[in-house]
């Protein structure tokens, strides 16, 4: 802690939040003064904060604690940066849960990474991810019965047009991103690329490949950081996966490579060609993915984006340099060969994206799962592979123990729990289309 006491007297900070990221992956915790922060060393707080569905609400299920026991809250001393958007100097530090004991808390995003990435360890492995973050900008909509739509950009229109990788349409909203930048760089946010998607108003940011935990950070702090830039221009920022009707969805394709101690990329043969151990890796998220989809499209609007959204995946398909797979392998040299994983949507929870993607790896490597032949030519036309809704993949995840055994069974039981009654509360709401159209037609 005294390094950390020195970085905060350094930049004269007044206050520090103290952050840990829920099931949807937004931020929770406390704001404390700077120096009872680094009196007491950490925090409490309950552990029932995991169960809070994204409407506010509690699942009914008669198996979960409902004692409401205290977490204790400890810094993680890497995640200390600056709130750059603050009026007063403002730390921020991501937080990790344990019990009384000293274990750490199950349920927690960041544990249930932890647990994966520590298998990896024990096989004197280190896996390589960058992520590739896509979301929308829209106009400031206060309601929800209003469907959304793009923002007026420099030149006072609308985006009417598909612009994918055109320059001026994202200077349309320049500042914006100078914002953006700014405040990425003052938090050591390394965002490698800004483009502008097909979508109108639809921008990407990639991430320079590192660390799992680290990446899942980022894009932790990432999505704060670009809702707090738009709003300061009157504008929404958003990471919804298929936001407005007639657009495509939102993404966080996930690229993943694999090191030795030395540096040495597991995943290619010295003469360029596949490893057995790439292969197998393949071969397990083919297997396990349809499992662990809900991870990856956690909220009922993911499936939007899966079912009917452009350029999205909908089955196990792998093959190279061929994006109409769910599962590409970019041209790559034997240094930097890596497996994208096209399947998670822009609102998944970036810490448990990340687990369940490198989770199904693993088992395929451990359980030497042969993937099928590589695709040649498009994937759109095969059959569907994954679930198509929300209640559907929840059922996938509960019947499938390795998987639960891997991520964690009271994690897997808490995440379904909860995402079955959001669900649930989904199916309350009466639709526009429902009164439009059967209101006096059935």
């Amino acid at each position: 802690m005294e390094w950390l006491r020195l970085w905060m007297q350094k930049h004269a900070i007044t206050e520090v939040e103290c952050l840990l990221p829920d099931f949807t992956g937004n931020a929770r915790g406390k704001i404390l003064p700077a120096s009872k922060f680094l009196k007491e060393g950490g925090m409490r707080l309950p552990e029932n904060i995991f169960l809070q569905t994204v409407n506010g609400d509690w699942p009914d299920d008669e198996n979960i604690d409902w004692t409401e026991r205290d977490m204790e809250l400890h810094a993680d001393i890497n995640t200390p940066r600056l709130v750059p958007w603050a009026s007063e100097p403002t730390a921020q530090v991501i937080h990790d849960c344990f019990d009384a004991d000293g274990n750490p808390v199950d349920m927690a995003p960041r544990s249930v990474l932890r647990r994966v990435l520590n298998l990896y360890e024990a096989k004197g492995w280190r896996p390589v991810v960058a992520p590739e973050l896509e979301f929308f900008l829209v106009k400031k909509n206060e309601d929800w019965d209003y469907p959304l739509e793009p923002p007026i950009g420099r030149n006072g229109r609308p985006e009417t047009a598909r612009q994918s990788f055109s320059i001026d349409a994202v200077n349309e909203f320049d500042p914006i991103f100078e914002d953006m930048y700014d405040f990425c760089e003052a938090q050591g946010l390394e965002v490698d690329t800004l483009i502008h998607e097909s979508g109108a108003a639809q921008m990407e940011v990639n991430f320079i490949h590192g660390d799992a935990l680290d990446l899942a950070d980022q894009v932790f702090l990432f999505k704060r950081t670009m809702r707090e830039a738009a709003m300061r221009h009157d504008v929404y920022a958003t990471f919804m996966a298929k936001p407005m009707k007639n657009e495509p969805g939102s993404s966080m394709h996930i690229h993943q490579s694999l090191i030795d101690a030395d540096g040495n990329n597991l995943f290619a043969n010295a003469d360029g060609s596949h490893s057995e151990r790439f292969l197998h890796f393949i071969g397990g998220m083919q297997h396990y993915i349809p499992s662990a989809v809900a991870l990856f499209a956690p909220n009922v609007n993911s499936y939007r984006r899966l079912a009917f959204g452009d350029s999205a995946p909908r089955n196990m398909a792998w093959g190279e340099d061929n994006r109409t797979v769910g599962l590409r392998v970019p041209r790559s040299g034997p240094a930097d060969r890596r497996l994208e994983n096209r399947f998670a949507g822009a609102d998944a929870n970036p810490y448990l994206a990340l687990a369940a993607s490198l989770a199904c790896g693993y088992l395929g490597m451990m359980n030497k799962i042969e993937p099928t032949e590589q695709i040649q030519g498009s994937a759109y036309n095969m059959p569907f592979g994954v679930a198509r809704s929300l209640e559907e993949a929840l059922l996938e995840l509960e019947q499938c123990d390795e998987l639960c055994q891997l991520l964690g069974p009271r994690f897997v039981s808490a995440f379904i729990s909860v995402k079955r009654k959001e669900y649930e509360a989904f199916f309350t709401v009466i639709s526009a289309w429902e009164r439009e159209f059967l209101l006096l037609n059935v």
